[in-house]
């Protein structure tokens, strides 16, 4: 029989740690069900004591979502483990507590101040705390690659002994070579007498792009939890991608007898929302997900593909869920066919959700020929921040020629009044965003523009992100349009809508039937 891996993902924790990365609940209960569909073994669907906000998502997470463990994280202090069981309680017997505390010199020394005997005393109490309040328990040796190996033996052997029962060894800050990283793991598993009672997992930040490559040598060296991301999100450079980790061990089953509950069809469908929802775009040449990771320009290559695809594909794309066909959906296709097409890309959809979208549908089927799987997406998830428009759109012009100052007249209403005003800018973009800043405050510093054309020709759809900063607070925007200069109205009229103290600046009130 082939030998088992447990797919830990932490999208939702560690990957919402990248900057501009953070979703609101809605957003993280959609990339919780999708990650459920997907058939991860463990979801950390945040750090509970970290904000209310965080404890209210890791609690609707573990009450809602069916299927995999659910686990909050929570540093080696009592009210920190307080918080993470209450959160995760409604998950029963499928509740995780993820405890942790630094284990490396440079960590204990200038972080924690504490001797090494007092965090061995902190980390057992913590597990032992954990224990009685939830039923199971995981513990994290922070900077376990940059530890003393003689320590981080004693410090395993007691939080076992404890009670933990999954032993997690980090990589945090990508430090550590593949060859260097097994041994290690393979060297605990030898040398700490109880290792038979944990399962060990290893947890490998991208800081060289080594990630996956690591994680890769602790399973070979034992480990058999690997704790992941969707599309390699994480703090810094990320974390292992889940989809490259499990598509390792699918195509060279030849060496890895080993077997994941991952659901692969859907691993495109995952990345496609969790690149939606947080904004960070996924580039072309990205390993399984990316636009051409199945694409194919050399004479050479497209010849051998064309007598035997294994030419020069060692995975079918079906395999990982693109769809190779063109959509055959139209302005006259109903909601039984358009239902049908997003539950085969893997998008739980319900009745009033599906008379929402259809809408939106009808209205792209009206503007442009054909309609792609990357347009469903991108029409499905503008469907979620409906409630949270305190801004929107309700009309947009904009002028430029080779000769002509480009200029852009907007009316937006804003929480129930209409507000009007023109600017002129360096393009019909820059025209349109200052208009709308013009009319909102705060209205944040732009730190990010991004456009991709969703699909191809030239009635494609253009979907704009946008990052703004305000103060500590960085938030996305998503747009999609035909119209790009609509799209990038769109997009940053999303962002101000998450700034959580934004509103019309009084001294265009005046202004408002202009």
């Amino acid at each position: 029989m082939s030998d088992r891996l447990y797919i830990f993902d932490t999208t939702l924790r560690d990957g919402e740690q990248s900057p501009g990365c953070s979703m609101n609940i809605e957003e993280k209960m959609r990339v919780a069900h999708s990650l459920a569909t997907l058939g991860v073994d463990i979801i950390e669907a945040g750090f509970p004591i970290a904000s209310p906000g965080d404890f209210e998502a890791v609690h609707r997470i573990a009450s809602e979502v069916k299927g995999p463990c659910i686990a909050g994280l929570a540093r080696a202090h009592p009210k920190d483990i307080e918080r993470a069981a209450e959160a995760v309680k409604p998950a029963g017997d499928r509740a995780r507590i993820h405890t942790f505390i630094a284990t490396s010199p440079i960590h204990m020394e200038a972080k924690l101040r504490m001797t090494p005997d007092q965090v061995v005393e902190r980390a057992v109490e913590a597990v032992k705390q954990a224990k009685s309040l939830a039923p199971e328990v995981e513990f994290s040796a922070e900077d376990a690659g940059r530890s003393e190996m003689d320590f981080l033996c004693k410090i395993v052997e007691a939080t076992i002994a404890a009670g933990a029962r999954i032993i997690n060894i980090p990589d945090t800050v990508g430090y550590m070579t593949p060859n260097e990283f097994g041994a290690r793991i393979g060297e605990l598993m030898t040398r700490v007498p109880n290792s038979d009672q944990a399962i060990f997992s290893v947890h490998c930040h991208n800081d060289l792009g080594l990630a996956v490559a690591n994680s890769l040598a602790a399973v070979e060296n034992g480990a058999r939890q690997v704790e992941c991301t969707i599309n390699g999100l994480g703090e810094r450079a990320g974390n292992a991608a889940l989809e490259e980790m499990v598509m390792i061990l699918r195509t060279r089953s030849d060496r890895y007898d080993i077997e994941t509950s991952v659901d692969t069809t859907k691993i495109v469908p995952t990345s496609k929302l969790v690149s939606q929802i947080t904004g960070m775009p996924i580039q072309p040449n990205k390993a399984i997900v990316g636009a051409n990771a199945f694409a194919h320009e050399s004479g050479i290559h497209q010849d051998g593909v064309l007598k035997h695809k294994k030419t020069y594909e060692i995975m079918t794309p079906e395999s990982v869920g693109w769809n190779t066909n063109r959509m055959v959906l139209g302005k006259h296709s109903g909601r039984a066919a358009l239902k049908s097409r997003y539950e085969s890309l893997g998008v739980e959809i319900d009745a009033d959700q599906l008379s929402a979208v259809f809408e939106r549908f009808k209205v792209l089927a009206d503007k442009k020929k054909d309609i792609f799987d990357e347009d469903l997406m991108v029409i499905f998830s503008g469907d979620s921040e409906v409630e949270l428009e305190r801004v929107k759109l309700v009309s947009l012009h904009a002028a430029s020629g080779t000769k002509d100052a480009p200029v852009a007249a907007v009316e937006l209403d804003i929480e129930g009044e209409i507000h009007r005003a023109t600017a002129q800018g360096d393009g019909p973009v820059d025209a349109a965003f200052q208009a709308i800043k013009s009319l909102v405050e705060p209205n944040g510093k732009l730190l990010l523009y991004s456009v991709n054309a969703i699909t191809a020709g030239t009635d494609a759809q253009g979907e704009v992100t946008v990052r703004l900063q305000d103060g500590d607070r960085v938030v996305n925007g998503q747009g999609s349009d035909t119209d790009i200069v609509v799209a990038s109205a769109k997009a940053l009229i999303a962002a101000l809508n998450k700034l959580p103290n934004m509103h019309a600046k009084e001294i265009h009130a005046q202004h408002s039937g202009v």
